[in-house]
């Protein structure tokens, strides 16, 4: 097994076509060590060349209502005001650290997602 660091996009790609070749290996083998390593240095290497941007606020919201069947009325119910989802969904009015604590709860959204500042509408 000859592990190198993946430094380019052809290092990357031979890297998942190893790892295609490994993917059933066995835990605790010489093949699942390495496919273990090679996850590892590709996650390493798409951090930094595939960033993946935090999502807008209101549509990990939207995102997370759609996965786990909530209606604009449940989220309402959890909010305790179905107008303030109206207008947090419409973009009238930010949300408060009450509402994010609550989301953070109920929706299991990271709270560093809600905070993050998106524009408002006037």
């Amino acid at each position: 097994m000859e592990i190198n660091p993946i430094k380019t996009e052809r290092d990357y790609d031979l890297a998942l076509e190893r790892v295609n070749t490994l993917f059933d290996a066995e835990p605790n083998t010489s093949e699942g060590d390495e496919l273990d390593i090679l996850v590892t240095l590709i996650e390493k290497y798409e951090q930094i060349h595939y960033p993946i941007p935090e999502p807008d606020p209101i549509e990990a919201i939207k995102f997370m209502m759609e996965q786990k069947g909530i209606t604009d009325a449940d989220l309402g119910v959890i909010l305790n005001s179905r107008s303030r989802v109206t207008e947090i969904f419409k973009r009238k009015r930010a949300l408060t650290i009450k509402q994010i604590r609550l989301l953070t709860e109920n929706l299991h959204i990271p709270a560093s997602t809600l905070i993050k500042e998106y524009a408002l509408e006037q």
